[in-house]
């Protein structure tokens, strides 16, 4: 029996497209423990996403995964037929989407979209049902819940409409809960709200999340195990107080360049990573973030950096801590 509730070992995926071959995601490993929050941070296109789907079957045609193994709560992901998937989706892990809007069906009220979930995996009467869906809404902080669950998607707020998701994802009180850059549309008050509620519910349900952000700021405060990544790749893997402090790839020394910080001089300048991403359809031979490094070597062109560890949890690959060692003394 494995330790983790979340082991995904060397991982690659792929999108057969007309114009070719995109390569999502590139030899992807970690794990979750149980109880835990990993942050997987990176900007647009680097994987993020479709790591959290192909986790719950939901890799889009014409994605395929090329090898690799995913284990969830004693599940190999991979062998599991949609009907199999379908036991597990919504009950033991559950996910809640980027864009509430379009994630909830626009012709059916709030009622009758949480109530679906609750008739699907659970055996309640349509009176339990319904005492259910009044909880979930008090749950995650909606007032007037029987009001709200005659109403339609349309007639309600972006951080009321984000609520919603968050409750269709915690009606069978799923052991991971999956947030696919769950405060992006929202104002800064009601993403603080939003987070603090996530961070309730794990407390009170003990079930781990795994956040998916494209903004560090958002990961400092929540997660344990931070998984920077960068065109299909995990770049940086530590503790949060690992990445936020000794971060070892220039990627992730980028990222945090550009946060704002509230101890920082006034009319200090924010430091942009210059450049657009790689394109995923022909990715570069050597270190995929090379062309937008300032530090870069021609080592980096050529070939990836191998994976150099720091301590048990914190791992990097990055030609400059090679470089660093070796002027350190050490081979």
């Amino acid at each position: 029996m494995s330790d983790y509730l979340v082991s995904i070992e060397h991982e690659r995926l792929s999108f057969f497209t007309p114009a070719g071959e995109v390569k999502a995601l590139n030899d992807v490993t970690f794990h979750i423990k149980e109880g835990e929050v990993l942050g997987i941070v990176g900007e647009s296109g680097s994987g993020k996403s479709v790591t959290a789907y192909s986790l719950m079957g939901l890799t889009a045609h014409p994605g395929k995964l090329l090898g690799g193994t995913l284990d969830f709560n004693g599940h190999r992901i991979n062998d599991m037929t949609e009907k199999e998937m379908r036991k597990i989706r919504g009950k033991e892990v559950s996910i809640i989407f980027q864009d509430p809007m379009t994630s909830l069906n626009p012709v059916y009220t709030i009622g009758n979209q949480i109530r679906e979930v609750l008739k699907l995996h659970t055996d309640k009467s349509k009176a339990e049902i319904q005492a259910r869906a009044v909880e979930l809404l008090e749950l995650v902080g909606i007032n007037e819940p029987q009001k709200r669950l005659k109403q339609y998607p349309h007639e309600l707020s972006g951080g009321m409409r984000q609520r919603i998701m968050i409750a269709i994802a915690l009606a069978c009180e799923p052991k991971l809960l999956i947030a696919d850059e769950p405060t992006t549309a929202l104002d800064v008050t009601i993403q603080a709200q939003i987070l603090e509620l996530m961070m309730e519910l794990k407390d009170k349900l003990g079930m781990a999340i795994m956040m998916i952000t494209h903004d560090l700021g958002v990961v400092a405060s929540m997660c344990d195990h931070i998984a920077v990544m960068y065109a299909g790749n995990i770049v940086e893997y530590g503790t949060t107080d690992d990445i936020f402090y000794r971060p070892k790839h220039e990627y992730t020394k980028g990222l945090i360049r550009s946060i704002p910080r509230m101890d920082s001089k006034e009319h200090e300048r924010l430091v942009p990573i210059e450049g657009t991403p790689v394109d995923m359809l022909n990715p570069p031979k050597g270190c995929p973030f090379a062309s937008r490094c300032d530090k870069c070597m021609k080592i980096c062109l050529r070939e990836k950096a191998p994976v150099m560890h720091f301590s048990d949890v914190h791992y990097s690959s990055c030609w400059m801590n090679q470089k660093a060692e070796l002027e350190g003394g050490n081979k």
